[in-house]
């Protein structure tokens, strides 16, 4: 290894004391994969695609141990551990690095390949490649910019409520001190996210196109069948997401795109996101 490499593995280690449950990074006490591999999942609070990962890792009956990481704090420590991005989710398998939730999708069927998470048949494997492309380029990033834009909205009013969002995850600090610093954080997020007043406004007018194409992706049979596939995994953590908005919660339940995204993704968050949007900004729809 060269020695730069080292010295930035060693540099990285109190960090991931901290941000990773508050153990170091030498603790591999976690579970075995298939073949003995040991699979490490990192991930941040209240991500859709994150969320994505993990349902795959489970619906695949493999264990994983999960790191969870700090927002805005997680870039650099990802790009520390040598991925070649500095997003989440991230996964590590006995040296093996796999970035982004459509890379693990296609890596964990190689890794174990039943259940099959892409069908055999060209043309059905087709529309769920399709399926999870739109999900991951098109949708995920909306209910992201809203999220990160209602945060900083409700922390001026309630930091109490962001605990809700936070508990479930090991932090490496507690909960009520990971809510009281978030300010800082939500505002590096909604830079980095650019969910903007003007960017969000257009994501809520744009939002019933989008949860069209979801209800025309069930019914046409590509996503929410008996046996969930990728695009299912892509597509439901981001409208499961919305559905934590009290004012859009209306706009969606009713929906088949609610539905199902209830179904594939029970419970996302224990809590939720009170009225901190413009009412004018909320669709009709």
């Amino acid at each position: 290894m060269p020695q730069g490499a080292a010295d930035a593995g060693a540099d990285i280690v109190p960090l991931l004391a901290v941000c990773c449950g508050g153990r170091a990074w030498d603790d591999v006490g976690g579970h075995r994969a298939v073949g003995g591999r040991v699979i490490t999942l990192y991930i941040i609070p209240g991500s859709n695609p994150s969320l994505t990962a993990e349902l795959m890792l489970q619906r695949k009956g493999i264990d994983y141990r999960r790191r969870d990481l700090i927002p805005a704090v997680h870039i650099p420590i990802v790009k520390a551990l040598g991925f070649p991005g500095r997003t989440v989710p991230a996964l590590t398998c006995d040296g093996r690095k796999v970035q982004g939730s459509r890379a693990i999708a296609r890596f964990l069927d190689e890794l174990k390949p039943q259940p099959l998470l892409f069908p055999l048949e060209p043309a059905r494997r087709a529309a769920v490649a399709e399926a999870e492309r739109w999900g991951d380029e098109e949708l995920q990033s909306v209910p992201r910019r809203l999220a990160w834009f209602a945060l900083r909205r409700v922390l001026r009013r309630d930091r109490s409520t962001v605990k809700e969002f936070l508990e479930g995850y090991r932090l490496g600090v507690p909960t009520s001190l990971a809510a009281a610093t978030m300010a800082p954080i939500a505002w590096v997020e909604q830079r980095i996210n650019k969910a903007s007043a003007a960017a969000v406004r257009a994501d809520l007018e744009h939002l019933p196109v989008l949860l069209d194409h979801v209800d025309e992706l069930l019914v046409r049979g590509v996503i929410g069948g008996e046996v969930p596939n990728a695009a299912d995994y892509q597509i439901a953590p981001s409208v499961r997401l919305v559905l934590a908005f009290d004012q859009l919660r209306p706009l969606i339940e009713a929906r088949p795109a609610g539905a199902f995204a209830t179904r594939v993704v029970p419970v996302f968050f224990r809590g939720q996101v009170p009225p901190v949007l413009p009412p004018e900004w909320v669709p009709s729809r």
